[in-house]
């Protein structure tokens, strides 16, 4: 019986070792993909208009809400890259979700926004956010209450304005 027990024992124990070792290599290819599917988490997008932004910026929007009336999406803004002064008649919230960049409402200093802030842009209020000089930003954005309106364009923001950090 013994020798019944050590017998089975050894076949439970490789049947578990072929088992473990099956599941850590589908572990780390899960990983792999997960990572890389984390990295990209939304498609690059349109390029934004040179009559609203300075330098590149891309935007992937996501499908207006009408329960909740909010537009939301995704912007990338490459090094130097800008809004220009604009307001959302129901405010605007940025997420900012990689790099480095400036966020600033008129008539207050820049801000210096990096991945893990968040940034609330008050209604009817200017502001402009965009890019550092040097590193790429990428930001969340939503815009609730769509029923008042999304946004109000004015000018560009001027290399002097974006330089006064």
């Amino acid at each position: 019986m013994n020798k019944m027990n050590n017998k089975v024992t050894a076949v439970i124990l490789g049947v578990s070792l072929v088992i473990c070792a099956c599941n850590e290599s589908k572990t780390k290819e899960m990983k792999t993909e997960s990572k890389e599917k984390l990295e990209t988490i939304f498609p690059k997008g349109e390029k934004g208009s040179a009559e609203l932004f300075t330098g590149n910026a891309h935007n992937f929007g996501f499908q207006l809400d009408s329960v909740f009336t909010t537009v939301a999406g995704n912007v990338y803004f490459e090094p130097g890259a800008r809004s220009n002064w604009h307001r959302h008649p129901s405010g605007q919230i940025l997420i900012i979700t990689d790099g480095v960049g400036y966020h600033q409402i008129e008539g207050q200093p820049i801000e210096i926004i990096k991945k893990g802030d968040v940034v609330q842009c008050p209604p009817n209020v200017r502001h402009w956010h965009g890019a550092s000089k040097d590193v790429g930003l990428q930001q969340i954005y939503f815009v609730p209450n769509t029923e008042k309106g999304v946004v109000d364009w004015d000018e560009a923001v001027t290399d002097k304005e974006y330089k006064k950090e």
